[in-house]
């Protein structure tokens, strides 16, 4: 308990906290700082939705003091309530796509490295217990403890069971693929060995034109494929969804663009590395149309970046890491 007591000395000693206030408090304070506030509007999403939430989204919105630097309290000119909900909806329509096509792209991710892996061990399905597979770097026992993990919390699974009993815990790495999440599947990727990594993302039509290339960056994509750190990317956008996280006006862990910028829309990568939404809906919507011949998902996306962020003032084309050469007629 002496912890207990130490938390709460130092609860005294720093700087109190701002008191709980009401959705009236609430709106009261956003009039007073500028913005056009409809009551009823407000109190109906206040109430279900936070005050701490929504401020994220209002956030670009506030007049910059200029002596300062930074954001002031007040709000620009012709600011409202109104448009700081439609983006919030905007956001969370586009979450909803992500985890649509997040899905198939985790499937596929399964699928071929899972393909690959039994491929390279025919004669032995468990192949993949063995560090030979996989580059020296891997860590392959940390892998391997987060998979028997999450197979030890699916024994109701059928085949989970099925194993456990027959084979006395050996598993065929396609019925350990069905226990993966993304995390996972990035993680293996990145495991494979270089030579590996660049024919799953062939099969996915990330192709790299090498002759454009310096022979410095040559050797390091052998090394590691780009497609590893845009499933760590990937990840991170897909945790933020499950989390019901901001995707607008966010930054997430960068990934290399530079070589993959000869496929398809990819040209719409920005030149190094992108780290904004946009970049990722690029990726996502290209390796959608090679696992999903004729998906309409794109479309949908860009349905959405046009008509509902791009339509709200509030929205700057750098906040989703649009490129200025875009022309809003592909993605």
């Amino acid at each position: 308990m002496g912890w207990i007591f130490l938390f709460l000395e130092f609860h005294a000693l720093v700087n109190p906290l701002k008191p709980a206030t009401t959705i009236e408090d609430h709106i009261n304070r956003l009039t007073s700082r500028g913005m056009q506030v409809d009551s009823s509007e407000a109190t109906q999403w206040l109430s279900n939705v936070s005050y701490y939430r929504l401020s994220a989204y209002w956030y670009p919105a506030r007049e910059v003091n200029t002596e300062a630097d930074q954001p002031s309290d007040n709000f620009t000119s012709g600011t409202s309530f109104d448009q700081v909900v439609r983006l919030y909806e905007a956001d969370r329509k586009l979450r909803t796509l992500i985890h649509d096509g997040i899905e198939r792209i985790e499937i596929a991710m399964r699928t071929q490295t899972t393909e690959l892996l039994c491929l390279k061990s025919p004669a032995d399905p468990a192949g993949y217990l063995g560090s030979d597979l996989f580059r020296e770097k891997f860590d392959h026992t940390s892998w391997l403890t987060k998979i028997f993990g999450r197979l030890a919390r699916a024994k109701k699974n059928e085949s989970v069971n099925h194993y456990s009993k027959k084979y006395s815990g050996r598993f065929p790495l396609w019925v350990v693929a069905e226990s993966m999440d993304f995390s996972d599947i990035s993680r293996l990727y990145s495991g494979l060995r270089g030579a590996d990594q660049q024919q799953v993302a062939e099969n996915l039509n990330l192709k790299i034109d090498f002759s454009t290339l310096t022979s410095e960056q040559q050797n390091k994509i052998q090394k590691r494929h780009p497609l590893a750190s845009w499933l760590e990317q990937l990840t991170i956008v897909r945790n933020t969804c499950a989390h019901h996280g901001r995707l607008w006006n966010k930054s997430f862990a960068p990934a290399s663009a530079s070589a993959l910028r000869t496929n398809g829309n990819l040209n719409l990568l920005h030149e190094e590395q992108s780290g904004r939404i946009f970049g990722a809906l690029v990726m996502m919507s290209h390796l959608l149309r090679a696992v999903s011949p004729g998906t309409t998902w794109p479309d949908k996306v860009l349905k959405i970046i046009v008509d509902d962020f791009l339509q709200n003032s509030i929205v700057e084309p750098s906040s989703l890491g649009i490129p200025d050469n875009w022309c809003q007629t592909k993605i």
